[in-house]
């Protein structure tokens, strides 16, 4: 595996180096001293990635050391954050792991459907919010799915599953009505939306190859998240994702080079 000096932590991410110290203090990092010089795991770098994020979004310190210390205390022994997005949600910080998105402040589900336990198991009960009229074209169905996003998420499935009824080319009722299939758990129906649309599109292929990492489809994964960044070589969390999964492929040539990308693009996005 690739080990990555200070140097990388500072071409990578531009974080300075006593933000680095206080995060390794702190127990989220764990470099190794090789040769009088302090080396960090691809681990590290999914850490600093994520604190680099929050702030960049204006997250105070504290929250974001709160928050890494409640994933470090809620992983289960010998599992890394490999499979868990952070992301600021306003002044929020939500936390992605498969099918959950959660608040670390409050633990709450920020996407939670309604469910009924019925013979075993559990199903998707819709609220009686939606109702589609026969006029309503695609544009106005989709409107309404974004706006019952928040409070009525099964409704919200409903009405963007009429939109794409209306107009099968609409490409952002699609994109949502495949994330929130993959955040409802519901992993098939979710890879049928993304596989299902007329031409490729980046978003939708880059959404396909999160749904497949989250199936264990690595291989899978990587050639979607290739070819999402062969539509738009401007997405830049592509290239990141493909760094993780390069690494895990103990490939790490081809994970560094995903990461300088990564970090490219990011500078050009600071500019």
């Amino acid at each position: 595996m690739h080990a990555y000096d200070t140097k990388d932590l500072k071409r990578l991410f531009g974080l300075p180096a006593a933000a680095v110290r206080s995060l390794a203090r702190a127990g989220h990092l764990t470099p190794v001293r090789r040769a009088g010089r302090l080396h960090y795991s691809f681990q590290d770098l999914i850490v600093l990635r994520t604190a680099s994020a929050l702030r960049a979004a204006s997250i105070p310190a504290q929250r974001i050391n709160r928050t890494l210390q409640r994933l470090r205390a809620e992983l289960p022994a010998g599992e890394t954050m490999n499979k868990l997005s952070v992301t600021a949600l306003g002044n929020r910080i939500a936390i992605r792991e498969g099918k959950m998105l959660w608040e670390s402040d409050t633990g709450q589900y920020v996407l939670a459907l309604d469910i009924n336990e019925e013979q075993g198991g559990l199903h998707v009960m819709s609220r009686p919010v939606f109702s589609a009229d026969a006029m309503d074209s695609a544009d106005e169905l989709y409107a309404q799915a974004h706006a019952l996003e928040e409070t009525a998420p099964a409704a919200a499935l409903a009405a963007y599953e009429a939109s794409l009824k209306a107009d099968p080319k609409h490409l952002e009722a699609r994109i949502n009505l495949g994330r929130l299939l993959h955040l409802a758990g519901r992993f098939k129906e979710a890879e049928q939306v993304y596989r299902s649309a007329d031409r490729p599109e980046p978003l939708l292929t880059f959404n396909l190859a999160v749904l497949l990492e989250d199936l264990d489809r690595e291989p899978d994964a990587i050639l979607a998240y290739r070819e999402a960044l062969a539509l738009d070589p401007q997405l830049a969390d592509a290239h990141f994702n493909l760094a993780r999964l390069y690494e895990r492929a103990r490939d790490p040539k081809a994970s560094l080079r995903h990461l300088l990308a990564y970090r490219r693009m990011i500078d050009r996005q600071g500019t």
